[in-house]
């Protein structure tokens, strides 16, 4: 590889000066190569332009240029002259700034005072505008679109935090949910396998603790009259057939019999009841005798 890389460089350096060398004879035509002009050298001529200075400069009042040459004031000459200046400390290189400002309005206020020339603007000083009434108008009216983006932006940053809230309330909420019904069911499992002797942990479900603080609980969830009434004409929907069909609890259920009606002991027939039918047998035997 280093070979190979020495004999292309030798190879191109080679092209190159041949280019250089077609170049000067003139043998390449026009407009494939630009010649570059040589750099020009940089001359410093003092003379030439003091005398540009003098043919521009204007004898004017002070007052037309107002032009101060001070030296930094003396408030902080101590934090200034420590050791030499360096530009790139932002803090001393602010604080000279300052200096020489302040060394400068120390000099010039005197001096337009001493010329009867106002330095305060006065309270009822009017000045015209710069921009007309209709750039400012529309300046208004951006700046009030601005503030009408970030306003919607605003609101619909609180919107989105909100969903997010109501997004994670509502996981909570499932999760506590599932975590009370996986709790019940685990209830009822040892239950079953007779680890658990009561069934305490139904009465503390939300609904029933809710109901048992409500005594009125059951009347919000009753039907108006007219629900009611069209229950008593029409049934209460759904199936209808083996409605009437016995079931564990109605089997075992004996509120509804009564003895007195319901059961007749066995004995003779009471005596005022003379016109009873005698039975088929009494009667086939009362005909072949008649015969």
């Amino acid at each position: 590889m280093d070979s190979d890389e020495s004999f292309s460089g030798v190879e191109s350096s080679d092209s190159d000066e041949e280019l250089q060398e077609a170049f000067a004879a003139g043998k390449l035509k026009p407009g494939l190569n630009l010649e570059l002009p040589a750099s020009s050298k940089t001359i410093n001529n003092t003379a030439g332009l003091k005398q540009k200075l003098l043919a521009i400069k204007k004898d004017l009042p002070w007052v037309e240029h107002l032009d101060v040459t001070s030296k930094p004031a003396a408030t902080h000459k101590d934090l200034i002259s420590q050791g030499e200046i360096d530009v790139h400390d932002d803090f001393k290189r602010e604080l000279r700034f300052y200096c020489q400002a302040q060394a400068t309005v120390l000099e010039a206020i005197p001096r337009l005072h001493s010329m009867n020339l106002p330095t305060k603007r006065p309270e009822d000083y009017f000045a015209q505008m710069a921009k007309s009434d209709d750039h400012m108008k529309r300046v208004r009216e951006k700046l009030l679109e601005k503030q009408t983006a970030m306003d919607r932006s605003e609101k619909a940053k609180k919107l989105r935090e909100l969903r997010k809230y109501g997004k994670k309330v509502q996981v909570e909420v499932l999760q506590k949910r599932q975590k009370e019904k996986k709790d019940m069911l685990d209830a009822v499992k040892k239950y079953r396998k007779g680890q658990k002797d009561k069934l305490d942990f139904l009465d503390d479900l939300p609904g029933e603790s809710k109901n048992k603080g409500n005594k009125n609980s059951t009347d919000k969830f009753r039907p108006n009259k007219k629900r009611e009434f069209k229950n008593k004409k029409f049934g209460f929907g759904g199936q209808k057939k083996r409605s009437k069909l016995n079931t564990k609890n109605s089997a075992v259920d004996m509120s509804s019999f009564n003895p007195k009606i319901n059961q007749k002991k066995p004995g003779k027939p009471k005596p005022g009841n003379k016109n009873k039918r005698p039975g088929k047998s009494r009667r086939q035997k009362a005909r072949s005798k008649k015969k």
